[in-house]
């Protein structure tokens, strides 16, 4: 008849086991691949504009200025974080209201956590950097993370909306002052 284990013995095989079992998982989970971006969470929304595509990070346009700045492509619908050594911290693709700023170099003038949009969307972290056209032009994220409905036809809005997790990224870099260069 074969020797019967203390159960102090069963509880020290089975911790082993199962910290062996962890340690493969961790190292397989570290070899596999990694995502690199977040996507929106879906709303009723979402689905009435295309969702703007992530690409390989770009290089900062010519012409967009020096030091610490963000600065924002209406041609590529893109937005770039540039810290003072000029390394890109953070970029991210963007859907614009229908009034653009003019290219030029602009500042945060003021900052408002959250309010309701003009397209009845709750919003925060809303940066207002520019005005045109009497429409006061912001960078914004819905609180929901949908991307906006399409402006009804002749309806002005200055709203320059990202993804949640941008906005939050934008909100932190972004201070009262910080230089807004608007390229085409």
């Amino acid at each position: 008849m074969p020797a019967r284990l203390p159960s102090w013995a069963w509880v020290t095989g089975l911790t082993v086991g199962a910290i062996a079992a962890v340690t493969v998982l961790g190292v397989q989970a570290d070899r596999g691949s990694h995502p690199t971006a977040t996507s929106a969470k879906p709303s009723s929304t979402a689905s009435a504009q295309p969702t703007p595509t992530p690409s390989a990070p770009t290089k900062v346009p010519d012409g967009s200025g020096t030091g610490r700045r963000v600065v924002y492509s209406l041609g590529e619908k893109r937005v770039w974080l540039v810290d003072a050594s000029e390394a890109t911290r953070r970029t991210f693709t963007v859907w614009p209201g229908s009034v653009s700023p003019d290219p030029g170099s602009y500042t945060v003038s003021s900052r408002n956590a959250a309010t309701t949009g003009s397209d009845g969307v709750q919003i925060e972290h809303i940066m207002y950097f520019a005005a045109k056209d009497g429409v006061s032009v912001a960078f914004s994220n819905a609180v929901d993370g949908a991307s906006p409905p399409p402006a009804a036809s002749g309806t002005k809005t200055g709203g320059v909306r990202m993804r949640k997790a941008d906005g939050t990224a934008l909100w932190a870099f972004g201070t009262v002052g910080t230089t807004v260069t608007v390229v085409r």
